[in-house]
């Protein structure tokens, strides 16, 4: 079996790059840093820790709204009526978060999501529950189910509008998982996150997240959460020379606190990390011996890349190794599985992939191996 080991330096030519980061620190409670391109979390603080999500569980509410309109069961342009009990629930009669319907009001699913996304409307999930499970308990089982399939192992729904409830929990690594989940598979809605405010019933209503106003043109989502159990919690979304970042925090104080941590983390995020190409689908990584054919090379290629997010200088510490048994015998076809490629970050292990041929290599003819076999057995007499 063939060993050959690189540093990621070499490969990237970046020898000689230092970076200081600073140490991220937060005074959230809870906290959660993702690079949405390589799905990698690189920042947390009891990430794991299921807690009480306030508003930010409505990102599932939108989710399950978002899937039903893709599956074709419902349509932006549908109606939901309005339930007395959605008025009582969530109207501004409660002092909470509202779109402000009023009871046997038809109202457009389009216009149920602005009041969702924008205006954090407790009566508006409770609406869109009733009408596409029947009731807030088996739109809330709904929400269980989905959480399973996406591997939200920390999450418990209660409702549909993350009212404190003790069966209403969910982690904040759980809730950027579901963040990640709702650009990648419904980014054609994404950008109502963005929004800055809606008016429905002649009320207009700002977006409460401060993101919005202190990073233009960079953030772009995703959903405020507020309790007394708590706290203020923020998912945030941004973007930055082609790479986002998805933050969660959660337990802060204030609404100040709320805004200025969570600036100060997608910040650091982008100053102090960077995303690094390993590999790149399809690109040659090296050329392997070939026994018996008619070429004496061939190229090993992934058939996936492979990004790291790292914190800037750690690049020097990542190294690929190729596994494979050399030389290779021809026949030998494009695509053809022959080997591994690990990647280790100071020599622990972080991913590995298989290796493949680059190009089809055919057997030499009769004569070429011949030729081939008694140099195989004149150099195997000299190296003893």
């Amino acid at each position: 079996m063939k060993n050959y080991k690189k540093s990621l330096a070499v490969l990237l030519g970046l020898i000689g790059t230092t970076h200081q980061a600073n140490a991220l620190e937060t005074k959230a409670k809870y906290a959660v840093l993702m690079d949405y391109n390589t799905g990698t979390v690189f920042y947390e603080k009891e990430a794991d820790v299921s807690m009480a999500p306030a508003s930010m569980s409505k990102l599932m509410t939108a989710y399950i709204i978002f899937e039903k309109i893709k599956e074709g069961q419902i349509s932006l342009d549908d109606k939901f009526t309005v339930s007395t009990n959605a008025w009582k629930k969530g109207g501004f009669k409660t002092g909470s978060s509202t779109m402000g319907l009023e009871p046997k009001q038809k109202v457009k699913v389009r216009d149920l999501l602005r009041g969702i996304i924008v205006q954090s409307g407790n009566d508006a999930c409770i609406v869109a529950a009733e009408n596409i499970a029947g009731s807030e308990e088996e739109f809330a089982e709904i929400a269980n189910q989905k959480a399973q399939e996406l591997g939200l192992t920390h999450s418990h729904f209660a409702n549909a509008t993350g009212w404190p409830n003790p069966g209403q929990m969910m982690s904040a690594k759980d809730l950027a998982k579901l963040a990640y989940a709702i650009i990648k598979n419904y980014g054609e809605y994404y950008s109502i996150y963005s929004e800055a405010e809606f008016t429905y019933n002649g009320i207009r209503q700002e977006n409460r997240n401060p993101l919005l106003l202190t990073m233009p043109g960079i953030a772009d989502g995703m959903k405020t959460g507020h309790t007394k159990a708590s706290g203020y919690g923020l998912v945030g979304s941004a973007k930055k020379n082609g790479r986002r970042i998805i933050m969660v925090v959660n337990g802060l104080q204030t609404i100040r606190e709320r805004s200025d941590e969570s600036r100060k983390l997608i910040l650091a995020g982008f100053r102090d990390y960077d995303n690094y190409q390993v590999v790149k689908a399809g690109k040659q990584i090296a050329a392997a011996s070939v026994w018996m054919g008619n070429r004496n090379l061939v190229s090993l290629i992934t058939k996936k890349d492979i990004l790291l997010t790292l914190e800037k200088g750690e690049q020097k510490k990542i190294s690929v190794e190729l596994k494979y048994k050399s030389p290779i015998k021809a026949p030998i076809v494009a695509g053809q599985e022959v080997g591994t490629l690990i990647v280790y970050n100071d020599g622990k292990e972080v991913t590995q992939t298989k290796l493949y041929a680059g190009e089809s290599i055919k057997n030499l003819g009769f004569f070429g191996r011949v030729k081939a076999w008694i140099k195989y057995v004149v150099m195997s007499i000299f190296k003893k």
